[in-house]
């Protein structure tokens, strides 16, 4: 159970029947008789273990053969410089980025290391407290591209409706609500997400990216960094992290045998969103929500209590009770129950428990 009371905002929890698995391969894989920890990355074996990630994250998304699928390394990071690198190098545009939380921030900051940069839309001064409006948004119909982050971990918020103009290329970092709910992919030019929160753990990041843009990329780009170098390669170029796409195979497997898609996944994450906020919104005075109600995320809600005290009062009680990683990102502070596509619904049900109990003593 210590597991499925863990909150934390990454590595994100992973679902027990994946632990399992998980945990006989590191002993030996079904079938191979070897560890996944000393399989080579050439074997016909890991081949196939790509090959179905892929085709199974192409089953999840009803993804067009338009779009490669990658599996690369280097985080959601390394993909805030590989992006400027391919459409905004030597392009003679400028990128358009909207700075909606902590993350969105850090990826602007390595693009303008590849060229001019707008920010069509800053929420900082406001604390972030919210997502831009349609009519807030002055997109340029000329911009290399346009980059946002789907779910801003940190605050909390989450964007319902795409930004931007379908004209120009949409590029999206999802990291945290990637397969937590249906996307119509026609819409993304390139969508990627690191693993550790709702694919696997830390060390793959997923790539999809319209095949489409690689016929112009700009000359000089190191291997490593080009895209069509891992497009030919397989996403096995160089030594990739075997075990953690082995565990993106068992992840996706998950989805479709056990939880039946994306629609019955966003189904889930609703009722477990909807049950913590409820009791955000009834105790308002004690519970204060970080995130604009229409902007609230179904991936991570973040609140703050009326003073530190309390908040560590809070975080002691919680952990008494067994739940663990609930105490803010640093940069923000107070409370925040990360709620990924492998928490229970069951565990959300005892944290608004424990929640009610604690506005009961404190009220």
């Amino acid at each position: 159970m210590k597991n499925e009371l863990n909150f934390s905002g990454g590595p994100g929890i992973l679902p027990a029947e994946v632990l399992t698995q998980a945990q006989q391969a590191i002993g030996e894989v079904p079938q191979v008789g070897l560890s996944i920890l000393g399989i080579s990355h050439r074997s016909d074996w890991f081949a196939q273990v790509v090959a179905e990630a892929e085709a199974n994250i192409r089953t999840l998304l009803r993804l067009p053969d338009s779009h490669a699928v990658l599996f690369l390394q280097g985080g959601a990071t390394l993909q805030w410089t590989m992006i400027p690198m391919l459409l905004l190098r030597g392009s003679g545009k400028s990128a358009d980025y909207l700075s909606t939380g902590y993350w969105s921030a850090k990826a602007i900051a390595e693009a303008t290391l590849e060229g001019p940069v707008r920010v069509v839309w800053d929420g900082q001064a406001q604390g972030y407290h919210r997502l831009p409006r349609a009519t807030e948004l002055a997109c340029s119909p000329d911009a290399a591209y346009l980059h946002y982050v789907s779910n801003e971990t940190v605050e909390g918020t989450q964007f319902h409706e795409l930004p931007g103009h379908d004209s120009v290329p949409r590029v999206c970092d999802m990291s945290s609500d990637f397969l937590s709910r249906p996307v119509d992919m026609d819409r993304y030019d390139i969508l990627y997400a690191h693993a550790q929160k709702n694919l696997g753990p830390a060390g793959v990041t997923v790539v999809i990216i319209r095949k489409s843009l690689l016929d112009h990329a700009p000359a000089g780009i190191p291997a490593l960094l080009d895209y069509r170098t891992h497009l030919k390669a397989g996403s096995i170029y160089n030594t990739p992290p075997v075990f953690a796409i082995y565990v993106v195979l068992l992840v996706t497997r998950w989805l479709l045998r056990e939880v039946g898609g994306l629609e019955a996944m966003a189904a889930i994450n609703q009722r477990k969103a909807d049950a913590l906020y409820a009791v955000l919104d009834e105790y308002p005075e004690l519970y204060r929500g970080w995130a604009a109600r229409e902007d609230r995320s179904l991936m991570n809600v973040a609140f703050k209590l009326p003073t530190p005290e309390l908040e560590r009062e809070f975080l002691r009680r919680s952990e008494l009770e067994g739940f663990s990683g609930l105490a803010g990102h640093r940069s923000l502070g107070g409370i925040r129950a990360s709620i990924y596509n492998a928490m229970p619904l069951a565990s959300v049900e005892a944290l608004c428990g424990f929640m009610r109990g604690f506005a009961a003593g404190n009220g």
